[in-house]
């Protein structure tokens, strides 16, 4: 059984495989995105044609969206700005008192918000300890990672096989 602070809410393969409907029907209006290997690539400087489309389709279905990462000022509002949405770097998840500080700032209530992220060890703890709900999809690119996220994948392998072979976390295409 794995612990709580590791258990997302929903699975998913990638970011942009879930429709605004999905959200809208389970009452969330916020997303918050985890940059590197959940939007963009870790060496990517730019986010792809078919992510900002994403982006843009979800924002005309009057979900608001906001970078929400470990990285640094620069590439995350570089990012951001291309997309048009807000964003914060330098979150330290699994951390969550920056993700509870971003609800605040922008007036996000818990029940709403959602983090979407590739990281079992630090996206899903950092939104379990905001109180909000999160999809945990798989990373775009994980071979040229910092040795930092390769660390963490080494510890994060057994927790992700052991989920995905409880059947305990639901895909987010069993809500639709």
């Amino acid at each position: 059984m794995i612990k709580k602070r590791y258990r997302p809410t929903f699975l998913a393969g990638s970011f942009d495989e879930i429709p605004a409907s999905f959200y809208q029907k389970i009452g969330v209006k916020n997303l918050l995105l985890d940059l590197d290997n959940t939007l963009v690539p870790y060496h990517q400087s730019e986010p792809s044609e078919a992510v900002k489309t994403v982006v843009k389709s979800l924002q005309q279905a009057g979900l608001h969206l906001y970078i929400a990462s470990n990285n640094t000022s620069s590439r995350v509002s570089h990012c951001a700005s291309l997309l048009g949405i807000g964003s914060l770097s330098g979150l330290l998840k699994p951390f969550s008192f920056r993700l509870r500080h971003i609800l605040r700032k922008e007036n996000f209530r818990a029940e709403e918000t959602i983090l979407i992220g590739d990281q079992l060890m630090t996206d899903i703890p950092a939104a379990n300890g905001a109180k909000i709900r999160s999809i945990l999809v798989e990373p775009i690119n994980p071979s040229n990672e910092p040795w930092v996220t390769r660390w963490n994948r080494f510890f994060e392998k057994r927790k992700r096989a052991r989920l995905l072979k409880e059947g305990s976390i639901p895909s987010w295409k069993g809500k639709q």
